[in-house]
């Protein structure tokens, strides 16, 4: 294996580049085995012992200190001394999602009904070349500062494992932060940054319908929760867009209707069960108030009564404008301008948000397809979802360029 010391460049993006191209030559073939490793054995959240475990294995390898979360998943890894006291984070997410792998590759999911199809394996490889990069750059002389890997736990999860990070003083100190999701919709090489809302939120609901139940040849005497259920699943999205008004966007779309099971029984539960989504924090957090009026409205009138299960899951991710410039930059020096391109917010949700309600950060895409693989572009969370490998190099690049570039760039006010 390829040393992980050497000399400290000193100067522009050219030195960065062409120390990067060596610690590549040296690592990329290895990381991509990690990545691959990881892909074979996926694993739910807060379930990610095994991915864990080799994290923490290949930074102490490195001759790095890495610290277990105290929930047992997740790793904070901090590197450089920190002369002037600034620190930059890195975040990967460690866990997969519960569904089937159906790629014919060598590298498909072991691990029945869990897959990396959200490309969460693939951001823990490129943090953690990050990490080994800036260590193997650095080595002789210190940081302008400090850098932290911060591999969460739980991304998929409601509440998600930000939240976990952050109780365990995972941010404390940091002035900065960046992390990157794999894109399908860009191709390798090409980069999406956003200043602003880069995603929305996105939170679980189950609403609970009860009745007397009865007989269906007398519905009148009974609350038809059948009827009712209709109604909600008809007029709740709607009415909730257009309650929401001038705070923003509403979306409620519901994936499973439960209610009864014989033909000529009116059902004394129903159960609904969905996501509500914003790209707008004000409309977001209203939302749970908007919902449960609504419901009354439709269900009291009619003899039910209801209870709603709320589970937020995170805020809009909404990018910092000066970190975004920074990582912009940075992309630049590495992608060059032209594939450098502004993304469209996006209507699924990352718990990266929780960080940004207390640390300058950005998040951003990193093109993953393969525009000579004659494939489709392959949405995220598609059964047979992969990436062009070559993003695990340019996202490192560009990680490892953001956080000299910060670690450089003067504190704002």
């Amino acid at each position: 294996m390829t040393s992980d010391s050497a000399p400290v460049p000193a100067g522009g993006p050219d030195l960065i580049e062409r120390a990067l191209d060596g610690f590549l030559d040296g690592h990329l073939e290895e990381l991509i085995t990690f990545r691959r490793r990881l892909h074979a054995h996926p694993e739910r959240s807060r379930k990610e012992f095994e991915t864990t475990s080799a994290v923490v294995q290949r930074l102490q390898v490195a001759g790095l200190d890495a610290r277990v979360l105290t929930s047992g998943t997740g790793v904070l890894c901090d590197i450089g001394g920190g002369i002037e006291g600034r620190t930059v984070a890195l975040r990967a997410d460690l866990d997969a999602l519960g569904m089937a792998d159906t790629k014919d590759v060598p590298y498909r999911s072991l691990v029945p009904g869990v897959a990396h199809a959200c490309g969460h394996d693939v951001h823990t490889t490129i943090v953690l070349g990050s990490g080994l990069a800036l260590a193997h750059l650095f080595a002789s002389e210190p940081l302008p500062g400090s850098v932290r890997l911060v591999f969460q736990p739980a991304e998929e999860a409601v509440p998600g494992g930000a939240l976990d990070v952050i109780a365990d003083g995972g941010i404390d100190d940091v002035d900065w932060m960046f992390g990157v999701h794999c894109d399908p919709k860009l191709d390798v090489g090409r980069i999406g940054v956003r200043a602003g809302p880069i995603t929305a939120a996105a939170d679980l609901v189950t609403i609970r319908l009860h009745g007397p139940g009865g007989h269906t040849a007398r519905p009148q005497l009974t609350a038809d929760l059948v009827d009712i259920a209709a109604r909600v699943v008809t007029v709740l999205p709607g009415a909730l867009r257009e309650r929401a008004g001038p705070l923003g966007t509403l979306s409620l779309v519901f994936g499973a209707v439960h209610a009864g099971d014989a033909a000529n029984v009116i059902p004394a539960l129903a159960e609904l069960r969905g996501t509500v989504r914003s790209p707008d924090r004000a409309a977001w957090d209203e939302a749970p108030a908007f919902l449960e009026e609504i419901i009354e409205s439709i269900a009291t009138p009619r003899g039910a009564t209801f209870e709603i299960d709320y589970s937020r899951g995170a805020p809009p991710v909404d990018n910092d404008v000066e970190a975004t410039a920074i990582f912009a930059a940075a992309a630049t020096d590495v992608v060059g301008a032209t594939k450098v391109v502004e993304t469209p917010q996006s209507q699924g949700g990352d718990d990266f948000s929780w960080y940004l309600e207390h640390v300058r950060g950005s998040y951003a895409r990193l093109g993953v397809h393969d525009p000579e693989s004659g494939r489709g572009r392959l949405d995220l969370h598609s059964s047979d979802f992969d990436v062009d490998e070559r993003a695990i190099a340019v996202g490192i690049r560009v990680l490892v360029t953001a956080a000299i570039r910060a670690l450089r760039n003067p504190l704002p006010e």
